[in-house]
C-alpha cells in the first residue's frame, strides 16, 4: 500500500478538535507505591479509562470522522486483535458507517464482545493477527471497504497522539513517556507531539521478547518480520508497519523488550496498586521500568497505560491457586 507523510503537531491539535465532541481527556494519576516500587516519579496515563477501554478509539474517531461520502457508503474495515477494531467499530457506529472487523480465531472475548456490541460484524480468521490482517486485505479489495490499516494510517496516528499533549499540558515537568508498542502507532503518536513541544522529553517503547518485530525493525532501520508468541494480544504482530517505523527510527529515544513473565509481574503490580483493571499490553510500560532499576531513579515518568480489555481468563492465570 502507498504509506502517506507523517503527521505533524497540526494534525494532532486539529484531531483534539476532531475527537473533543466524543471523547474526553483521560486521567493522569500518580501511585506512591509505584514511585517506591521504581525509584522514580511516576504518572499513569489512564487510557484503559477510554469508552472502549483503550487508547485507539482516539485514532479511531479522528479517521472516520474524515471520511468521504463515498468511503461512508462503501463500509470500513479492519483487521484486529482487539483494541484496533473496537477503536473503528466505535467510530463507526458514531458516524453510522458499516464496520467489519477480521480477527484471529482465538481472540480475547471481551473484545469480541464490545465490537459486535457497537454493531461491527467480526470475521475471524488465522492463528494470529498477521493471517486476520492478510485476509481483511483480500476482503477490501473484494468488497470495495475503505481498508483502515492498524499502522499506516496519518490520521489514526494523529488521533492517538492526543494523549500525549494532554500529558504534556497536565505534568509540563515529564521528563520521560514510556510506551507499549504493537504496531507502534502509540508510540509514534508520542514521539511527534513530545520532540515538537520539548525535545529533551524521552520517548521509550516497549515490546514482548515474544514479539519483537518493531523492536528488531527500529534497530534494523529496516522492515523485520519475526514469531509471535505473547500472551499480550495488544503487543502481537509479526511484522512491523512502513509509517510508524518511519517515525520511530528518525524520533524513538529508545526501545526497550521484556520477557513474558515480567509482564506478568508487572499486570498484577499495576492492578494491585492502581485498582484498575488492566490488559498484559498496558501494564508493558511499567515492566520496561521495573526492568531496568537506576536507569528512571528520581526522574518523572509518564508510563501509558494503553488499555484494560484483560479477559476474565488471562485475569485468572494471573493468581493461579488463589482462593476465590
Amino acid at each position: 500500500m502507498t504509506v502517506s507523510p507523517a503527521p505533524d503537531l497540526a494534525d494532532v491539535l486539529a484531531a483534539r478538535l476532531r475527537i473533543a465532541p466524543y471523547l474526553r481527556p483521560t486521567p493522569l494519576y500518580r501511585y506512591p507505591a509505584l514511585d517506591a516500587l521504581t525509584g522514580a516519579q511516576v504518572r499513569v496515563k489512564h487510557e484503559n479509562h477510554q469508552p472502549v477501554g483503550a487508547f485507539k478509539v482516539r485514532g479511531g474517531v479522528n479517521l472516520v470522522s474524515q471520511l468521504t461520502a463515498d468511503e461512508r457508503d462503501r463500509g470500513v474495515i479492519a483487521a484486529s486483535t482487539g483494541n484496533h477494531g473496537q477503536s473503528v467499530a466505535y467510530a463507526a457506529d458514531l458516524f453510522g458507517v458499516r464496520a467489519v472487523v477480521c480477527m484471529p480465531e482465538q481472540s480475547n472475548p471481551v473484545k469480541v464482545e464490545s465490537m459486535r456490541a457497537l454493531g461491527a460484524e467480526v470475521v475471524f480468521h488465522g492463528r494470529d493477527f498477521d493471517e486476520a490482517r492478510e485476509h481483511c486485505e483480500q476482503e477490501a479489495a473484494r468488497h470495495g471497504y475503505r481498508y483502515i490499516h492498524s499502522g499506516n494510517e496519518p490520521a489514526l496516528i494523529a488521533g492517538v497522539a492526543t494523549y500525549t499533549l494532554e500529558i504534556l499540558e497536565a505534568w509540563p515537568e515529564t521528563d520521560v513517556i514510556v510506551v507499549p508498542v504493537g504496531g507502534g502507532s502509540g508510540a509514534a503518536g508520542a514521539c511527534v507531539v513530545a520532540k515538537a513541544v520539548r525535545s529533551s522529553v524521552e520517548v521509550i517503547g516497549v515490546q514482548s521478547e515474544a514479539a519483537p518485530a518493531a523492536y528488531r525493525s527500529w534497530r534494523a532501520g529496516a522492515l523485520v518480520a519475526d514469531t509471535t508468541s505473547t500472551f499480550a494480544e495488544g503487543l502481537a504482530t509479526r511484522t512491523a508497519f512502513e509509517l510508524p517505523q518511519q517515525i520511530l527510527g528518525a524520533l524513538l529515544d529508545d526501545f526497550v523488550l521484556v520477557p513474558e513473565d515480567a509482564l506478568r509481574a508487572a499486570t498484577r503490580l499495576m492492578i494491585e496498586k492502581t485498582r484498575n483493571l488492566v490488559e498484559p499490553a498496558g501494564a508493558a510500560a511499567l515492566a520496561a521500568v521495573l526492568s531496568t532499576p537506576g536507569r528512571f531513579a528520581d526522574r518523572n515518568v509518564v508510563i501509558v497505560c494503553s488499555g484494560g480489555n484483560i479477559s476474565p481468563g488471562q485475569l485468572t492465570a494471573l493468581w493461579p491457586g488463589e482462593p476465590a
